[in-house]
């Protein structure tokens, strides 16, 4: 599926954290670039099953939630990509 330019792309605080939502539900990409994400946030982000999901590599408050972002979607959302970068 191709993100294109034209689709909406909406700004949401989450948390306190700025989360970008691209197209409407499903959506077709959540990405989130802040600092010191949380495990809860990654699992609340997983709840929209997104096709694809993007972090920032260096945004977790932790390695160990770094390191359990993508069992979180897998358990949660199997389907979506997930990326940091």
């Amino acid at each position: 599926m191709k993100t294109l330019l034209s689709h909406v792309v909406v700004q949401i605080q989450i948390q306190d954290k700025t989360v970008f939502f691209v197209n409407k539900p499903p959506y077709d990409l959540i990405a989130c670039f802040d600092f010191d994400l949380s495990e809860d946030l990654v699992k609340e982000l997983a709840a929209y099953k997104p096709v694809r999901v993007v972090f920032r590599d260096n945004g977790f408050v932790s390695d160990a939630v770094k390191i359990n972002v993508e069992q979180i979607f897998k358990q949660l959302s199997p389907d979506t990509e997930v990326k940091s970068i």
